[in-house]
């Protein structure tokens, strides 16, 4: 099945306990395609960058199947910017540096054959942008995932719920489903969220794994312990990307299949996070996927026969 991803294609310079890197190739459109190229073999892109991205990695993400005809490139702009550094503990970062560049005034194009794509993953981006892509889409897709962040609900609330009101499956990390319902508790505030609209919503937590939602259901999936964590940046967009790509792969949306996906999309994030931005999952092979999983299911499964 099709899957068309929407997110920033970038630039990353991130610093970490463990070290520190340059400029980089990031951003969410970049995890998020990465990772399901795993598991679909042709899939789209919607982006923008500037004249000074490298043309080697899109000729990279070209051989893994990503289609980048939707993928702007402004000539003589510079592509979008951001700079962060992680504290100790990795859960907390400072942003030092967020240049908008090409992303400032950023519309969307949605070429003709991406119309009929079969699902769709709204990487962080503006509501806005997310909403004006759905809107260009000739035909519902079978399924619309959007992930957000709390900077758009401090200043696009209104924008925000009306785009989760157009999606199928909302992801975010527990902080934020804080912060969007007004909830402390992660059970209610999943409930708010899916009477925003969605069918289903995903919360994440981090080193302490995903839970997902419906009306009746609730499946809670762990992380992966880690002897070390290089640098969390782009972990939640290659859970996203992982998730999204088993999805259209097995072409199947029951929460058992939702769950299944869950899973996968963690064994991707717990890669990501080994090394810095994108290298490992240009590392990462279809044996460490299989063997990654199994530790997932090893790591949770029980038998409550004496």
């Amino acid at each position: 099945m099709s899957l068309l991803t929407v997110g920033s294609v970038a630039f990353d310079a991130i610093e970490t306990p463990f070290g520190k890197t340059d400029k980089i190739v990031g951003g969410a459109g970049t995890y998020i395609s990465l990772a399901s190229s795993f598991f679909v073999e042709n899939q789209n892109i919607i982006s923008v960058v500037g004249s000074d991205f490298p043309a080697a990695t899109l000729s990279e993400m070209n051989s893994r199947g990503i289609n980048t005809d939707g993928l702007q490139i402004k000539e003589g702009e510079k592509t979008f910017f951001w700079s962060g550094k992680y504290h100790n503990d990795m859960n907390n970062r400072d942003t030092l540096v967020t240049e908008l560049n090409v992303l400032e005034h950023f519309d969307p194009i949605v070429p003709k054959p991406y119309q009929t794509s079969e699902y769709i993953m709204l990487g962080n981006l503006s509501p806005s942008v997310q909403s004006t892509v759905i809107e260009r889409i000739t035909k519902r897709p079978k399924l619309i995932a959007m992930d957000t962040m709390n900077f758009w609900m401090d200043i696009a609330m209104d924008d925000l719920k009306k785009t989760i009101s157009m999606v199928d499956v909302l992801i975010v990390n527990d902080e934020e489903a804080r912060q969007l319902t007004g909830e402390y508790a992660l059970v209610t505030a999943a409930k708010n969220i899916l009477a925003m609209g969605p069918k289903y919503v995903i919360i994440k937590k981090g080193e302490h794994g995903a839970l997902l939602f419906s009306e009746s259901q609730m499946f809670f999936a762990p992380a992966l312990p880690l002897a070390e964590v290089f640098d969390p940046t782009g972990a939640g967009d290659t859970f996203a990307g992982g998730f999204m790509g088993y999805l259209a792969a097995t072409d199947d949306i029951t929460f058992d299949n939702l769950k299944r996906a869950v899973i996968y999309g963690s064994a991707m994030a717990s890669f990501c996070v080994e090394k810095f931005g994108t290298e490992r999952l240009l590392e990462v092979t279809q044996i460490d996927i299989d063997l990654r999983v199994k530790k997932f299911n090893d790591l949770s499964s029980f038998d409550l026969k004496k």
